[in-house]
Parts: structure tokens; sequence; C-alpha cells
């Protein structure tokens, strides 16, 4: 009996999908369960696995190709009596290369995609670190790398202890011993690579949000002196009880969460002529992946203990990092935080992200001079930006909001109290 294998349904804010890599050749046999291409969609990568087992008989849509959810793409001959064919050309299977890696006895597994972009470039995949599953070299590890005559460079990643909910992780090329060639002074080289769905998406995403939103931002200092003297008071016990550290990231979480409370219009969205009041507090928090921006969903943040919170966060950074983050977790939410303080950025204006209507900004905490009872004072300060939907928040709810935030930070102990 033959089965078609079928794009499965994809989320409703998802149109379609582009097919990354087969991981089984026509004439192979397939177990039930096992996972026989990876598909990308403008959020996440997802696994297809086979609903029965047999041989893969006919392959419809190679590598890179778009679809949509209910296209067949494959078809499979579950008889008992069914036999593996010969081996077309059709399906390429990823190359293994010769790594650069820790075990130098091991072979890197090249993706099609990225084998094509690393042959444009003429960069060896030996000199290019994956970050896919079993350190696969992923299309994106392909364009984010650089000819040694451009002189890559390496993105540290930040550690998710200091209020990052992922790390970011970005492919690094080997530089060589040898001085680089120097290209005439009239060379002006230029490359051109296609946008992935993901970085379509946010592109997309973002244009929306700035030509459909009335976008203000108002700004505010924070002292995280208080912040930081609990944290390394109780970080300890903290780890021992729960299981997880004590970050930042949960301090803001809880003083957003205070702040909507008071202000229920921020924790708002638009809806044609109609504003929609949430009664829960769904907060989105804004990590890099491999893939690009994701914005990961603490559902019910209201409801969450700071464990929870900081265990939920530590689970969607190993899942950014990973790449399998799911729809549902990318799905939904009524109010973002965007830090990009762990990059050591100062000051920003974050861009709200649809049907949202207010984002918060957390930045670097550097030790500050400031005034306090007529004398100057060097205190770690944070500057906090809350970008919001002029629409439907007017400047006075956003300005107490931003202060409630504030309040909350630099006397954390009202976050426990509830006051």
């Amino acid at each position: 009996m033959t089965v078609d294998i079928k794009i499965p349904q994809l989320s409703e804010s998802v149109a379609g999908a582009t097919l990354v890599a087969w991981r089984k050749k026509t004439g192979e046999r397939v177990e039930r369960g096992e996972n026989l291409i990876d598909i990308e969609t403008d959020k996440v990568i997802l696994e297809l696995p086979s609903p029965e087992d047999g041989v893969l008989v006919e392959i419809l849509k190679q590598d890179g190709a778009e679809v949509v959810a209910g296209e067949t793409i494959a078809r499979i001959d579950t008889g008992s009596g069914a036999a593996a064919v010969p081996e077309t050309p059709k399906a390429p299977r990823p190359v293994r290369e010769p790594s650069s890696g820790r075990n130098s006895g091991s072979a890197a597994i090249v993706m099609p995609a990225a084998r094509k972009i690393l042959d444009e470039k003429g960069i060896p995949a030996a000199n290019v670190t994956g970050t896919g599953r079993g350190g696969r070299i992923t299309k994106e590890d392909a364009l984010a790398a650089q000819p040694a005559l451009q002189r890559a460079v390496e993105h540290p990643e930040p550690s998710a202890s200091l209020a990052s909910p992922a790390s970011h992780s970005c492919a690094r090329v080997a530089l060589p011993s040898a001085p680089p060639v120097e290209l005439p002074p009239d060379e002006r080289p230029e490359q051109r690579v296609p946008m992935s769905r993901l970085r379509a998406r946010i592109a997309e995403r973002l244009v929306q949000s700035q030509s459909t939103n009335a976008i203000l931002t108002t700004f505010n200092e924070v002292s995280m002196a208080p912040v930081i003297a609990l944290r390394k008071r109780y970080a300890d016990k903290f780890e021992q009880t729960h299981g997880v550290r004590l970050g930042f990231m949960s301090f803001f979480v809880k003083a957003a969460v205070a702040a909507l409370q008071k202000f229920p219009v921020v924790n708002a969205s638009v809806d044609g002529n109609d504003i929609v009041y949430h009664g829960y507090i769904d907060i989105g928090i804004a990590v890099s992946s491999p893939r690009g921006l994701a914005v990961p969903i603490l559902r019910d943040a209201d409801r969450m203990s700071m464990a929870g919170i900081e265990k939920k966060i530590a689970e969607f950074g190993q899942k950014a990092k990973e790449g399998k983050l799911s729809l549902e977790e990318l799905t939904g939410g009524t109010f973002s935080i965007s830090n990009g303080g762990i990059f050591g950025s100062m000051l920003s204006t974050p861009i709200i992200n649809p049907p949202q209507s207010a984002i918060l900004g957390v930045h670097a905490t550097k030790d500050r001079p400031v005034v306090e009872n007529g004398e100057i004072v060097i205190r770690p300060m944070n500057y906090l930006a809350l970008s919001y939907d002029h629409r439907i928040i007017d400047g006075r709810e956003a300005v107490l909001a931003l202060a409630a935030i504030k309040d909350a930070l630099e006397e954390p102990s009202r976050l426990l109290l509830g006051v």
C-alpha cells in the first residue's frame, strides 16, 4: 500500500514553508516516527516523521522547494513485500567533510543548501562550526560564515544567567595562520544572498509595526543596586531550592506584571476599531537564536513564581539554541520584553510586536554617578525604555507604567508583598 507524505497543518499565521533537507533517499527503508525531512517556516524548523514503516519510493519535492499545508511531497510503500529500489540522484543527502572542531577525527555534516552557499563563497566546510542538530552546518551557518578576506568576527555568547533567555550562537570561522591575500585597491567585492523565511518574516512584521502603530517611546532610569543585593544574598539558596539559577529577567518580568496590573491598557491590543483588554498577562521574551530573533511566550506570567519564570526562560534558551521552539510557544503574547543589554546596548527604542501595544526595552547595567540626597554617589544604573501605541495608550499611562516598573525594581520586596 502506498502512503502519501503530506505537509502537516501549519499555524494560522504561517502561509507556507520551505523544505530544508531530506534525511532519506529514494529507495531507503524508513521506520514509523523516523524524521524524513526538516521543514522551515517563518517561525520554527519542524521535523516531519514517517507515519508508517516502509520504503521511500518517490520524492515529489526537493530540498529548497516552497510548500503549503496538505501538499504531498513524497510517497512510502508500506507493503510487507516492499523492497528497496535503486537510488536516484533526486534527493541529495548532507555532505560529510572533515571537521576542524575538537574531535578532529569526526566529520561535519553539511546540509545541501549550506553546501551551495559555501561553494559560492569559496569557504571550506572545515572552517565552519555547525550550530544545527548534531553539529550540522545549516544554511544559516553558511550565510553567517565570512571568507578569510573579510576577517570574520566571532560574536560572544551572553550568559543566560545574566537575564539572557538564550545564548546568541553564530558560526565561527577559523582564521588561517598565513596572512590574508590583499585585494587590489580597485576591487570592491559584493555578495548577494536570499533572506531566510525567518528574516523575511521579521522584516515584514517590523515594517507592519512601524506603519500601523503610532509608536512613541518614554524613558526612565532605575538603580539595580537593590535587585543585585537581593540576588547576591539569596542566589545560592534559590538554586539549591529550585534547581535553577536566579537571574535578573525574573525581576523584570515580575515588575512588568505589577505595572500591567495597575495599567491594563498597556496590556491591551487594537482590533479594528476595538480595544481588547486581556484578563491575562502573556509576556514575550525576545531572544536570539542561530536562525535569528524569536519571541517565546511566558503564558500567564502573572501566576508564575520567580522560580517558575527562571525555569521557563532557561527552557526557552535551550530550545532556541537547538532550534526546537514550537509554534505554540511562539504564538500570542500581550506584552514583550527585549533585553539589548546582554549585547552591551546602553539605550534603544524597541519596536512593538503586533498586535501588542507596548514593549519594554532593558539595557546594560553600568556604574554611573547619580545624585542622592544632594550627594553624588555611584550606583549600578539601567536605562529602561517603554515603546507604546499612542492610539490607545496616552502618555500619562505609559509614563506611570514605566515608573511603576522602576519602583518595583528599586524596592524588590514589594514584588514579594504585592504592594
